[in-house]
């Protein structure tokens, strides 16, 4: 479960905001994720482009056993 959080452990050790969001998918299907990071207590600011990305990304989730491949 370590490998789960080992993109955010920096972040959230600096006391920086993060957020992740859904980026689409790989050449085999499986699901990518953006991490956006802020300066400190700048939370507001990532959020409000967290928001626009994901407008603009337009990901479509369909969820499929896509584990088993």
């Amino acid at each position: 479960m370590y490998l789960n959080d080992i993109f955010t452990v920096p972040v959230n050790l600096a006391g920086l905001p993060g957020i992740s969001i859904p980026a689409g998918h790989d050449a085999k299907g499986y699901p990518l994720g953006l991490q956006i990071i802020g300066k400190a207590f700048d939370e507001q600011n990532i959020l409000n482009i967290a928001y626009a990305m994901e407008e603009k990304i337009n990901f479509k989730n369909n969820i499929t056993d896509w584990w088993i491949k």
